[in-house]
């Protein structure tokens, strides 16, 4: 039987993000950040310490410390014992699902193909997955945090219970999803679409949580969408549908999405069925993608533009199943001459920041479903 998540307190909370965002710190250091006093930090990491969501770093003696000058100074950490979450994705025809440790590690990455399910056929196979994977990976009695569900579309409603899920998967618009999924899971369950799962992925283990307070990841999957994180916030809007560009891209019209292309190099007459062969199968075809990324950067162009305007980020990020060298020739199109930082940001400190392209590929999504659990425990909003 897991153990049940305690929600920490507010002070426990700020001590937290600040190990988050800060990496390991001394209590002394944590005091001072944190305007507390080093018998009120003591206390709270003897707390996290017997909950096991810090652990100290042993690092030996420092190189400056001196015989008789008293025990170094010993850092905490996250740390990945604290529990584990679980991030769920479908797809056309896929399940994913991955396990990540409380500090962010990620323990399982799966993806099987499976036939589209309705949402209680759905939720009793993640059960399934979830039980075997536990005993696969030896989590069970380890503390499960929760499970994040990553929604293929935007909230139809403010409690982020309904969703308006793509079309093929039968059964999912409209459905109570997060009453379904937690009472057959029996676990506290959160859900985000797709794009802004990915930019809480990015945000924490690919790196931004390190470079900048606002962000922007933009999603090309089946469809288009964007996440957008401020301050250690997701911003979702008033029902969890911000950052939906797609409706800038009718579908019964050409769109900057993967699966654009795919129609397009098969009316060019390639036989390519699926993303995952991509370059094998492709080849011979590079006039049409080429051609193909032209028009998807043009499009992306206001988008983009709108986002710089709007949010004046400090990294703006795609991410997409399509092979990384595609990616980063669409990035590379829009960096060079579409985009318009303003020229005050010419002369600024900070200056301009080019797109970049995820190195966490495809399985953004399913990552960011599964730190939806621990971000809630931690971050604000």
């Amino acid at each position: 039987m897991a153990r049940p998540f305690l929600t920490p307190q507010e002070d426990e909370k700020r001590l937290l993000w600040r190990l988050r965002t800060h990496g390991p710190q001394p209590r002394s250091d944590l005091a001072r950040a944190l305007g507390l006093s080093n018998s009120a930090i003591t206390k709270l990491a003897r707390n996290l310490l017997s909950l096991h969501l810090v652990e100290e770093v042993e690092a030996g003696i420092a190189p400056d410390h001196q015989p008789g000058r008293g025990r170094p100074t010993v850092p905490l950490r996250i740390s990945p014992h604290g529990g584990y979450a679980v991030g769920v994705a479908v797809h056309t025809g896929v399940l994913e699902i991955a396990l990540v440790d409380y500090a962010g590690g990620v323990i399982c990455l799966t993806s099987e193909k499976i036939d589209p399910p309705e949402p209680q056929a759905f939720a009793r196979m993640v059960d399934k997955r979830i039980h075997e994977l536990a005993i696969e990976h030896r989590l069970l009695g380890t503390r499960l945090l929760g499970v994040g569900l990553s929604a293929p579309g935007p909230a139809l409603s403010r409690d982020g219970n309904r969703w308006s899920i793509v079309h093929n998967l039968p059964g999912w618009r409209d459905a109570p999803l997060r009453d379904i999924m937690s009472r057959t899971l029996h676990q506290s369950v959160w859900i985000e679409n797709d794009a802004t799962a990915a930019a809480l992925a990015e945000y924490y283990l690919g790196g931004l949580i390190d470079r900048c307070s606002t962000a922007i990841v933009i999603t090309l999957g089946y469809g288009i969408g964007a996440g957008i994180i401020h301050d250690g916030r997701l911003l979702r809007g008033e029902v969890g549908s911000a950052g939906e560009i797609g409706m800038f891209y009718p579908s019964d019209a050409p769109r900057p999405s993967p699966v654009d292309l795919l129609s397009t190099l098969a009316t060019a007459g390639c036989t390519i069925t699926s993303i995952a062969d991509f370059e094998e199968q492709t080849l011979g075809f590079e006039p049409i993608i080429e051609a193909w990324l032209d028009r998807a950067a043009g499009q992306l162009r206001l988008a983009v533009n709108s986002a710089i305007a709007w949010f004046d980020p400090g990294a703006i990020r795609l991410t997409s199943p399509l092979p990384m060298s595609v990616v980063q020739r669409l990035a590379d199109r829009l960096n060079h001459g579409l985009l318009v930082w303003g020229d005050h940001r010419r002369d600024c400190e900070v200056g301009s920041f080019p797109i970049d392209v995820s190195h966490l590929g495809g399985a953004s999504a399913v990552l960011g479903a599964a730190l939806l659990p621990i971000h809630a425990s931690l971050a604000a909003g």
